[in-house]
């Protein structure tokens, strides 16, 4: 049994009172106060040596272990910068300072909680990563989603690599115009290359609005450049998973509390941001690597000319009207309003009166004669 605490240093002084009283049992007085006969001996003896009765630290007399005091202030001067990195992150990223065994990712924890830098845990989550095999195979292109600015609002355009997670764009976009993603694009065009696929939701400018088949003018523009445009299954935005990821981090570690004066304001924190993201921070998915250390330039360059679209012997080629619709054997057939002006062909099939409407490789329309 121990000392009991509210008197614990009052037991002490009378046990060793009495202890030292002429003919004293000391067996016996350790079974009235309950404590063993070892540390009835051990508080007579400090009271000999005129030691004080109180608990003495546990603490070790030196730490061979602990973490250095300015490698304790480095990682919290770390932390500061990303307030939202947590311990594996702050590791690998010291790690990639050259610092010299850097502490193991639940120390690190470990000082951030001391210091209050940490909030509850997440639970963990179950699920399974995918990932293209190379770089420029597939881009994730969204809007995020409007933010306030002082006098007007900021629509963060975010363009991502499949494979290394790589930023190649996060444009501070006053609307979601296609004039406005198609400058956007074209800026990362030149100076990355072209992709195989550029993967999209279901919203506009992306998909074409109202047509359950058709083409967007931004679609029939990357088809014209050799990529395919893909979208993701409607509600379901896990397809874009990578992109809706990326506006998280930007969610945490860009917007604060206060909005930005203006767009060009917006647009110098996204810069920063998007360089730390792509060169300093560790990505999890990755084995901690940076998103540069994945991704390198596509060998397909943008040509400021876009070819010239060609069709088969057999094709026999329209032009879109400004209704969207081609003249065919005496009718109007409705065919994509994002293709005015742009040549498409119609092909046969082996049933008899219908056929189908191509623009560059991909089919558009079907016409049925009856």
């Amino acid at each position: 049994m121990a000392w009991q605490e509210r008197t614990r240093m009052s037991e002490r002084q009378e046990f060793v009172a009495f202890a030292r009283q002429d003919g004293a049992n000391i067996a016996a007085l350790c079974r009235r106060f309950g404590i063993s006969r070892k540390t009835g001996y051990k508080w007579l003896g400090r009271a000999a040596a005129a030691q004080p009765l109180a608990d003495r630290s546990r603490r070790p007399c030196s730490s061979p272990t602990q973490t250095p005091p300015a490698m304790e202030e480095r990682i919290l001067a770390l932390r500061a910068e990303h307030p939202a990195w947590g311990g594996r992150k702050l590791h690998h990223a010291l790690a990639r300072e050259s610092v010299v065994q850097p502490p193991a990712p639940s120390t690190i924890t470990a000082i951030l909680r001391r210091h209050g830098q940490l909030a509850a845990d997440a639970p963990p989550r179950d699920f399974v990563r995918f990932e293209h095999p190379a770089p420029n195979d597939l881009w994730q292109l969204d809007f995020m989603g409007h933010r306030a600015l002082d006098a007007d609002r900021v629509h963060p355009l975010t363009l991502l690599d499949d494979h290394s997670r790589f930023a190649l764009a996060l444009a501070a976009c006053g609307d979601e115009q296609l004039a406005t993603v198609k400058a956007q694009v074209t800026a990362v065009f030149r100076r990355y290359g072209l992709p195989r696929i550029i993967l999209t939701d279901n919203g506009a400018p992306w998909a074409p609005a109202g047509e359950a088949t058709g083409l967007t003018r931004l679609e029939a523009w990357w088809l014209q450049l050799g990529i395919a445009p893909w979208h993701g299954a409607p509600a379901h935005p896990q397809t874009q998973g990578k992109v809706e990821r990326f506006h998280g981090t930007i969610a945490a570690e860009v917007f604060g509390p206060r909005p930005f004066p203006d767009l060009a304001a917006a647009q110098t924190a996204f810069d920063a941001f998007r360089a730390t993201y792509n060169h300093t921070r560790p990505h999890e998915a990755l084995g901690y690597a940076v998103p540069a250390d994945r991704y390198q330039p596509s060998p397909r360059p943008f040509p400021e000319t876009l070819p010239e679209i060609v069709y088969g012997p057999d094709d026999e080629v329209r032009v879109v009207t400004v209704h969207g619709s081609i003249q065919w054997q005496g009718r109007r057939a409705f065919v994509s309003r994002g293709l005015v002006g742009l040549p498409v062909g119609v092909r046969p099939t082996d049933a008899d009166g219908v056929w189908h409407v191509y623009f560059c490789h991909r089919q558009v329309a079907t016409i049925a004669r009856r």
